[in-house]
């Protein structure tokens, strides 16, 4: 079998035609047998199926023809709706090499936002994938404002009068038709992606294959990774994240991709195929560090001063990474020891022992949660970056080195600089082309240099890091004109485990006041370990006094460590998590806070009151 290229960024086409198509052309030649794409059936249960390169290749060939007898052709939009199954992943492979432009739509999108975006890209498919989609799909069939005609349903028999999946897939590709795929050229749309609408109607953002290519080159650059990477793919697709990871590296760095269609079952997947790589957003990270909290808690006291020393030896390891410097040979002497007999096989319980590159974006990540992460040796290397910038725009690197608690430094494709008012400001290959409008045309945001705006404010430091301090919408003004990042009062909160998540309200007000939801893994843990008796619930736990008055505790330490401005006056406790299902997060587990400040209203309300 021929070995993957290794992901030093260098590949055989030329800056000038490099496409998705070329790609994939050249993981079939060179490495037909190399696996790809893996996935279980739909319940999560049963045996893998995989494909090759060179299978994937002839697949995506078939399916683009069974597009192309619907009437999809250059330049049109498909839209797409499904979780992370093998049809989603192909069809968009496949609509590309058509030259079509593939659309993931969120799962949780309301009809509201689904009607926006299907009339804002005027597609006239759409592959859903099963009865609940059909049932929010089938009206725009007849609304004579959406040129929408035609569902395809993945799941057999939830059809109805739509055409099967499988019914594009019946007939072998035409002779000849091969020729008339693969020719898209750099400059041609790759994809739209929408915006999640933490506030106001999504917007499409166009990215090109020459952004979506100096991006992956970009990246390769600064991570150090084997040969054929395995990669998780559980985020939605219609999130720039995993449309990157899951789908665009995977074709550029012939790797295999292991489809995970429910997210929640994410850890058993983890532990099957033990990645190198995993990339999680803050909420991710920190669901996971509640849960290894919670088990740790549960260890015997002995046993727990074992791991605490070894967490301690990790952590000076990792302090003299960071600083650049090579670790005197007695600590490294200790940490090998440290990792081998008491990390490693922590890890390798949740499948995390062979990680060489962890990696997180999206949202600010509450330090903490780095630093209990190195405690094991994993440095999650944060970045950040937009959708309009195809996704990573700075990030720490092992290879270029990382500053913990900082987004790192601008990737290769970008430049980065900073507005009088600490605006972030971007441009370079990999941002945007622009906003799609409906009559097809694409409006930039750039100005007329070529610097994007981001809404985010931030600093650099004398070694070129960036720091994040929030989004420039979200920032509070209090009455007496200070400002305050919510973010970080928000992280400072959730240092304690048993503060799972956290929203601080105070714009126009004259003291900041909180809502705190107690974390559902972390505090029936925190209550077995105290002898604390509740009811078995979490609502039992948020009304116990010792809950309560440990979450003031929690709230006081907070409070020592941030200004007086910044201090948090009164809380409401809740029991609830948060959720996209629940509409308070964003698919990709940002917090809309204008949501959740509607749905509390009285809570934050009464807050104020004397």
């Amino acid at each position: 079998m021929t070995s993957a290229p290794r992901t030093t960024g260098q590949l055989p086409d030329t800056p000038a035609d490099r496409t998705l198509p070329r790609l994939l052309a050249r993981n079939a030649h060179e490495y037909p047998g190399l696996p790809g794409l893996s996935w279980q059936p739909a319940d999560g249960d049963g045996d893998w199926t995989t494909l090759t390169w060179a299978e994937i290749h002839e697949h995506t060939e078939r399916l683009a023809a069974g597009f192309a007898a619907l009437g999809v052709g250059r330049g049109d939009h498909v839209l797409m709706m499904m979780a992370n199954r093998p049809e989603h992943w192909l069809s968009d492979l496949a609509l590309v090499r058509l030259g079509a432009v593939p659309v993931s739509v969120y799962g949780t999108a309301a009809p509201e936002q689904i009607t926006h975006i299907a009339r804002n890209c005027r597609a006239r498919v759409a592959v859903v994938e099963g009865t609940a989609q059909v049932e929010v799909w089938e009206p725009l069939l007849a609304d004579a404002g959406t040129p929408l005609a035609r569902l395809v349903v993945a799941e057999a028999g939830a059809e109805r009068d739509h055409l099967p999946y499988a019914a594009l897939l019946r007939e072998p590709a035409p002779e000849r038709f091969a020729k008339e795929l693969d020719a898209a050229s750099p400059e041609d749309p790759l994809t739209v992606v929408y915006t999640s609408g933490t506030t106001g109607e999504p917007k499409g953002v166009v990215l090109t294959h020459r952004q979506v290519m100096a991006n992956a080159l970009a990246l390769d650059a600064v991570v150090e990774l084997p040969p054929h990477v395995e990669h998780i793919c559980y985020l939605p697709f219609a999130h720039i994240a995993e449309r990157m990871l899951g789908i665009y590296l995977p074709c550029h760095r012939a790797s295999h991709v292991y489809l995970c269609a429910d997210p929640t079952g994410v850890g058993t997947v983890v532990r099957k195929v033990r990645p190198a790589q995993f990339f999680g957003v803050p909420r991710i990270w920190e669901k996971l560090c509640a849960a290894v909290r919670a088990v740790l808690s549960l260890m015997p006291a002995e046993q727990r001063e074992v791991i605490d020393a070894a967490s301690a030896v990790a952590r000076e390891h990792v302090g003299y990474r960071e600083r650049g410097e090579t670790p005197p040979a007695e600590l490294e002497e200790r940490y090998a020891r440290a990792r081998e007999e008491v990390l490693l096989p922590l890890l390798a319980a949740g499948g995390l022992d062979r990680v060489t590159w962890a990696a997180s974006a999206s949202a600010p990540m509450p330090v903490d949660v780095v630093d209990f992460w190195a405690g094991f040796g994993i440095v999650i290397m944060d970045a950040w970056g937009l959708t309009e910038t195809t996704g990573v725009a700075t990030t720490n690197s092992p290879r270029a080195g990382f500053r913990i608690g900082s987004v790192g430094r601008p990737v290769e494709s970008v430049e980065v600089r900073l507005a009088t008012d600490g605006e972030i400001e971007v441009r370079g290959e990999s941002v945007f082309s622009g906003y799609l409008q409906p009559d097809g045309s694409v409006r930039s945001a750039l100005d007329a240099d070529g610097w994007l705006a981001t809404g985010d404010i931030g600093r650099t430091d004398e070694d070129g890091y960036l720091w994040l301090t929030d989004r420039k919408k979200e920032m509070i003004i209090t009455s007496t004109g200070k400002n305050v990042s919510p973010a970080l009062v928000e992280n400072a909160l959730k240092q304690h485990p048993l503060i799972g998540q956290a929203l601080v309200h105070g714009d126009r007000r004259s003291y900041l006041v909180a809502l705190l939801v107690l974390d559902a893994e972390a505090a029936p843990a925190w209550a077995a370990a105290q002898g604390v008796e509740a009811d078995g619930t979490v609502a039992g736990l948020v009304r116990h006094p010792a809950v309560r008055a440990e979450v003031e505790r929690a709230v006081a330490a907070a409070n020592s460590r941030l200004n007086h401005t910044e201090q948090v006056k009164r809380y409401e406790l809740l029991s609830e998590e948060w959720g996209p299902a629940t509409g308070e997060l964003t698919p990709s587990l940002k917090m809309r806070r204008r949501v959740i400040g509607d749905k509390y209203a009285d809570a934050l309300a009464g807050l104020y009151r004397d």
